[in-house]
């Protein structure tokens, strides 16, 4: 009979992962409770190149006071300390789409190429390699365990914000580690999310209303998966032309993915007011082709980046950049420098609908700052080419996160606790702070718990320092 009880219970636990993954997000959350700051205890002025609004500063200085950017300047503020970092000082990076659930897993080598999402997911290997651990560690681990491990791996990579955590795995009743821009957010919850389109009737009065509230001016950022597989592929042609028929194009929605999309496609959601969130390294590795990107930029589509999921995503967004990159100049779209940095900043913020406090160094702002090591003179060439190893300090509303342990202790005026680490990352000794944004109620776990409850229950969890 015990062993009937777990069966019934871990089978319950695996159909409302299955549930929340595929439901997304389609209502209005609650708010989370107000979560204890950890500011530094006095003003500071960050000096360095900085990428601001109106173009990139060879040296500057960015004051930062009670969480916000309260001066940005080429002048030398006399009034705070200054803190040289001789880095690039530039906006925390937003990732407009992801499954941080699942970013606990080492990278998955696909067998062979799909022609759409809907084959892979039904797959063997994806089952035994992907969905069968998750559901394992869904069992054996505490609630959020996987995420805040992924938003860890996020953070140390220079992202202050995401999409896509999943409602099985994340929730309103807790903070997240970075900002979970699909949830809540400055006030409000004004974006939803859905995995599939609704299927006949399933699904079909939640997506109802997530249109009636873009109708209605109250929801401004709508992330769906849409067409992902191969051009020519019969199963995401029919989901495009459903996508149209239901009236899902709409200025607020974000494709995501898209990749199946051909040229008049991308023209005709274009002028709907579309917006794309573009996962390239995903899709060249499940399906061996990529969104038309250049062309939804001939066609005037804002364009951002996401890291999709590590099992077949980038190990990072500064990484999923240089795909991109790449991806473009060989569709004959090169971009510059500085746009390709917008997808992950300022591109990125509007498309969340959150531009009026993220996504640029701007005084009054939300002080959610990410400084790289400088190898480059100019600072946009500089994001470019930078990895996670170039990370020197990443701020959240003005919280020291993650940093180098000399200006973390510095700048921090030598905070200590429980949830405040030393670790060796890439070779550079950095300190993590995983509790900035926890309820005063709330237990944080270490990142050092948290590694040690994945893999007690799942060694092969892919490292986050790799």
């Amino acid at each position: 009979m015990a062993d009937t009880v777990t069966s019934n219970a871990s089978r319950t636990a695996h159909e409302s992962f299955e549930e929340a993954y595929h439901r997304g997000i389609t209502d209005e959350l609650p708010a989370p409770p107000r979560r204890a700051r950890a500011l530094p205890p006095a003003p500071f002025a960050l000096r360095g190149a900085v990428i601001t609004p109106e173009g990139a500063w060879s040296a500057g200085y960015v004051t930062v006071a009670d969480g916000r950017v309260d001066r940005v300047s080429r002048r030398r503020p006399t009034s705070v300390p200054v803190h040289e970092t001789d880095g690039v000082i530039l906006p925390g990076l937003l990732d407009l789409h992801g499954h941080p659930e699942f970013n606990v897993f080492a990278a998955w080598e696909p067998p062979k190429l799909y022609a759409n999402r809907y084959a892979w997911r039904r797959s063997t290997a994806y089952k035994q390699l992907v969905r069968d651990p998750q559901n394992a560690l869904r069992d054996a681990v505490p609630p959020q365990t996987q995420t805040r491990y992924a938003e860890v791996r996020a953070l140390v990579g220079g992202v202050t914000g995401i999409q896509g955590a999943a409602s099985a795995s994340s929730s309103a009743a807790a903070e997240p580690l970075v900002r979970n821009i699909d949830r809540w957010a400055f006030g409000a919850h004004r974006a939803r999310s859905l995995v599939d389109l609704p299927s006949g009737s399933f699904g079909k009065e939640s997506f109802d209303r997530i249109i009636a509230h873009i109708a209605a001016g109250s929801v401004n950022a709508f992330y769906l998966h849409l067409s992902e597989g191969r051009r020519g592929d019969e199963v995401s042609e029919e989901e495009f032309r459903r996508f149209i028929d239901l009236g899902a194009a709409t200025p607020a929605t974000n494709i995501i993915h898209g990749s199946a999309l051909t040229a008049a496609d991308l023209h005709e959601v274009a002028d709907a007011g579309c917006r794309l969130v573009w996962s390239p390294q995903s899709n060249l590795r499940l399906y061996g082709e990529t969104t038309l990107a250049g062309e939804a930029l001939r066609a005037g589509m804002p364009v951002a980046l996401g890291a999709d999921w590590l099992p077949s995503g980038s190990t990072s967004l500064l990484a999923e950049m240089k795909v991109a990159r790449r991806e473009l100049a060989r569709q004959g779209h090169p971009v510059p420098a500085a746009d390709l940095v917008a997808m992950v900043t300022s591109v990125a913020a509007r498309m969340a609908g959150l531009d009026e406090h993220l996504g640029s160094v701007a005084e009054g702002r939300p002080a959610d700052l990410l400084v790289l090591e400088r190898h480059h003179r100019d600072p946009y060439e500089n994001v470019c080419l930078a990895d996670p190893s170039w990370v020197e300090l990443v701020c959240i509303g003005g919280d020291v996160t993650y940093g180098r342990a000399d200006w973390f202790d510095e700048l921090s005026g030598g905070a200590a606790g429980s949830t405040i680490e030393d670790l060796a990352a890439w070779g550079k000794p950095m300190r993590l702070d995983t509790g900035f944004q926890s309820h005063p109620t709330a237990a944080s776990p270490s990142l050092t718990e948290i590694r040690a409850l994945l893999t007690s229950a799942y060694p092969p969890v892919g490292p986050i320092f790799a």
